[in-house]
């Protein structure tokens, strides 16, 4: 969660989704590696040179250029999954709490097609508590779920890369806070 907006009935977090650092930098990363493959596949089999950094049209097409070639099709193909990933920023979108209407929502953003937009509406007499899961290790989760009586936990932290734990407390605190409901698990 990137930005809170705090109003006296409402309040809003915003969710970063796929459209992050990290996955820009492999994206740029895969892409890079996976033309160079390409254009070394290629230089094999129509000997000239495509490539600035090395020269690999002298080497046999068969066997070395066709694995050449495949792996920068499979990089290829990696690369724009990736970057169409950040485009439609999947998993981006919003928590919001409004006492005035009695409703949270939260919405996030899916492939599109039909359903793009994920939306959950969840009356605020229904949550129960904010829960704070905190788990280390070799794949560490730091997450915030909204407990509600008549659902299961409702994740409001963005998935990917774990959250300070800092911040973890502070914006579970600030919901707790808002929904005058406990904050559990810390």
């Amino acid at each position: 969660m990137t930005t809170n907006k705090v109003r006296q009935k409402t309040f809003r977090q915003d969710v970063l989704g796929s459209r992050r650092f990290s996955n820009i930098a492999w994206a740029a990363i895969v892409s890079m590696g996976g033309i160079g493959f390409l254009l070394a596949g290629l230089s094999s089999y129509f000997k000239t040179n495509l490539l600035i950094v090395s020269d690999t049209s002298n080497l046999q097409f068969i066997p070395q250029g066709v694995a050449l070639t495949f792996y920068g099709i499979a990089g290829t193909l990696l690369a724009v999954y990736l970057w169409l990933l950040v485009t439609w920023n999947v998993g981006g979108g919003y928590n919001e709490f409004d006492k005035e209407t009695g409703k949270a929502i939260v919405s996030r953003l899916g492939y599109p097609g039909k359903n793009r937009k994920v939306e959950l509406e969840i009356p605020i007499a229904e949550i129960q508590s904010v829960r704070a899961e905190i788990r280390d290790g070799l794949s560490p989760k730091r997450a915030l779920y909204l407990r509600s009586k008549k659902r299961r936990d409702v994740p409001l932290t963005r998935v990917g890369e774990p959250i300070a734990l800092s911040t973890l407390e502070n914006q579970g605190a600030e919901l707790a806070r808002f929904l005058e409901v406990p904050l559990e698990g810390l």
